[in-house]
């Protein structure tokens, strides 16, 4: 309940950015104010996007953990740190994206590394202390899988924005059209072991035979 309370806060908390624009004193209409101080629109919806989706995949591994221990609780309070943060990151991008896009984009990409090492931390955690319910840690395993590959996969297009911002925000949107549906990737990773592991089983039946 304190998790999900630290998101709602985290996320309502973006709408404040667009709010301080009604303060600005500036002698145009409200469509131009709106149009020339657009970037903050762009702010709020990447971090509300980013909070949504950390929100998900946060709801989607706590279904599986069903208990907890203090060093977890720190743990799980990592997450919540980078997620409280996320808003800072989002602003930077959407304001300086035109005139400093390279150095935005990669403090942008160092937050997603975090919070990729944050989900890994705490599925793994969950998972080597018995958090997790035994008729439940095949699949779970595969989760924390999921949030390994991701700390990999953080780290290659944070370079990849050194080269290419075009190329790096592309593969950012592809990542959170994946993280929007955590258990699909989850899902695919857990049958093709399955697939892997009756493949060597009907394998070593053949020779046996």
């Amino acid at each position: 309940m304190f998790s999900d309370g630290v998101f709602a806060i985290s996320i309502t908390l973006l709408v404040l950015e667009l709010i301080q624009m009604l303060h600005l004193k500036t002698k145009e209409g409200l469509l131009n104010t709106l149009w020339h101080n657009r970037d903050p629109f762009l702010a709020f919806f990447i971090g509300f996007v980013t909070i949504l989706i950390c929100w998900i995949n946060h709801a989607n591994a706590f279904r599986y953990i069903n208990k907890a221990d203090d060093k977890f609780m720190w743990v799980n309070g990592f997450l919540l740190f980078m997620v409280t943060l996320t808003p800072f990151p989002t602003a930077i991008l959407a304001q300086f994206i035109q005139t400093e896009g390279r150095t935005a984009l990669l403090i942008f990409g160092f937050n997603y590394i975090m919070i990729a090492f944050a989900a890994y931390f705490i599925c793994s955690y969950a998972y080597k202390h018995f958090l997790v319910e035994d008729n439940n840690r095949d699949y779970f395993y595969f989760i924390q899988k999921t949030y390994f590959y991701s700390i990999f996969y953080t780290i290659i297009v944070f370079f990849i924005g050194l080269i290419s911002i075009a190329a790096s925000i592309v593969l950012y949107i592809f990542m959170f059209t994946v993280f929007a549906f955590p258990n699909n990737f989850t899902t695919f990773l857990y049958k093709r072991n399955r697939r892997k592991i009756l493949m060597r089983k009907r394998a070593g039946s053949k020779r046996n035979v």
